[in-house]
């Protein structure tokens, strides 16, 4: 078991839990509430590493590329990647679902008994706390825990003589929760059977109703098309590489995950581990990239809630949508996902309620046709933004040259 790649124990754990879910009788209320409260617990357990190890790293990351004054060009690569992965993804959804013209979903008579009312500018000063450690305590948002490890980095390397002690504990501690990441990364292809059996259930009812089909292809061909054609290709002309194809390689335990669990924060210790075994990106470079593109890099959700949106406006309507409605659902689409990095799952149905609800004129309930299909909507959004992560780093990596290419046999 120690010698089988990661991505293999991750599949295997995938197809037992397929199994699972169609052998076992999960079907009665005691069983359903069982497996709810296991898939639960595992969530729980995968997130418990997050938090301390974004903050070690961070530490660590910061503080390097200080000293090695890479701050600024890392800073800017990330950000610039960020910012045009979401643009791209959301042109995408916008291009699918204006060229192909999905089936309307039979309207139900299903009427939110109180509209969910999503505080926008709350999720503005979500962002920063009163309490740096409020992140200790929801353990959901990473921002507060990487800002606070990334200032104390950034301030360690202004003296590195005075602080050395600083530097030592943070490098000691970064080492050590990596460490019990591998851990807990190796237990979680395990734990994945009671995530995957539950997923599994939720698909099943959806896929045999027929009405969610068409739109779960049309996730299903835009994620084929980004992450086996356009990402690569962006790899192989901006990073100059010949084998774009080994970072979706590196990628596939990491999207596994993800998928199954709808959870961002889930697969980040995955995306750690795949990120310097696998790609061999520095530890400067991904404890720093890494955790903002897990926060910030929400393309994935601007790519389904906007297709989402269309395709609840053609259940509800002939009309063919006006110029100016299509730019200001794809500017929120592309805009509102910047915030979203406090909700690592369900992310994407989030934003289509606040859509629906901004958007107004008879449609702020209009979110429930997607209701029963919300789970499998965010797992291609949650995809796709591991992906981005995974790209996304890696050209940040070789455009500040620290990564140190391994052979594609010697990956994890």
């Amino acid at each position: 078991m120690h010698f089988m790649k990661v991505w293999i124990k991750y599949l295997i754990g995938i197809v037992l839990g397929v199994i699972a879910a169609l052998i076992l009788p999960v079907d009665s209320v005691a069983a359903s509430a069982v497996l709810t409260f296991l898939t639960e617990l595992v969530v729980r357990f995968g997130r418990y590493l997050v938090v301390p190890l974004v903050f070690a790293t961070s530490m660590v990351a910061v503080n390097k590329l200080r000293s090695s004054k890479l701050i600024l060009k890392t800073t800017l690569w990330t950000f610039l990647i960020i910012i045009v992965s979401s643009l791209l993804l959301t042109i995408v959804g916008i291009a699918s679902i204006l060229i192909v013209k999905l089936p309307r979903i039979p309207i139900t008579i299903d009427i939110a008994d109180e509209i969910t009312h999503i505080d926008v500018k709350g999720m503005v000063f979500s962002l920063f706390p009163y309490s740096a450690f409020d992140a200790l305590h929801e353990g959901s948002f990473l921002l507060v825990s990487f800002l606070f490890g990334a200032l104390i980095g950034w301030e360690s390397a202004s003296d590195q003589i005075v602080f050395k002690p600083v530097a030592s504990l943070a490098d000691s501690l970064s080492k050590l929760f990596y460490n019990i990441a591998v851990f807990f990364t190796e237990i979680m292809a395990v734990l994945v059977i009671a995530i995957v059996c539950a997923w599994t259930i939720t698909f099943r009812s959806v896929i045999m109703t027929g009405i969610y089909t068409p739109m779960i292809l049309m996730f299903l061909v835009d994620f084929i098309i980004i992450v086996g054609v356009i990402y690569p290709l962006i790899i192989r002309y901006v990073c100059h590489d010949p084998h774009p194809y080994r970072v979706l390689f590196a990628s596939l335990a990491p999207m596994m995950l993800s998928f199954v669990s709808g959870d961002t924060n889930l697969s980040l210790p995955l995306i750690f581990r795949h990120g310097k075994e696998s790609l061999g990106i520095r530890r400067r470079c991904n404890g720093f990239s890494y955790p903002l593109f897990s926060m910030f890099a929400r393309g994935g959700s601007a790519l389904v809630t906007t297709i989402c949106f269309f395709l609840i406006w053609r259940s509800y309507s002939s009309l063919s949508i006006p110029f100016n409605d299509i730019m200001w659902i794809s500017l929120m689409s592309f805009g509102l996902s910047f915030l979203l990095g406090g909700f690592p799952a369900g992310g994407a149905f989030i934003l289509l309620t606040i859509l629906c609800e901004k958007y107004g004129k008879g449609f702020e309930t209009s979110f429930l046709l997607l209701k029963p299909a919300a789970v499998i909507i965010c797992s291609f959004a949650t995809i796709l933004d591991t992906a981005t992560a995974m790209f996304g780093s890696y050209i940040v990596a070789v455009k500040t040259k620290t990564v140190e290419h391994h052979k594609i046999q010697h990956f994890i």
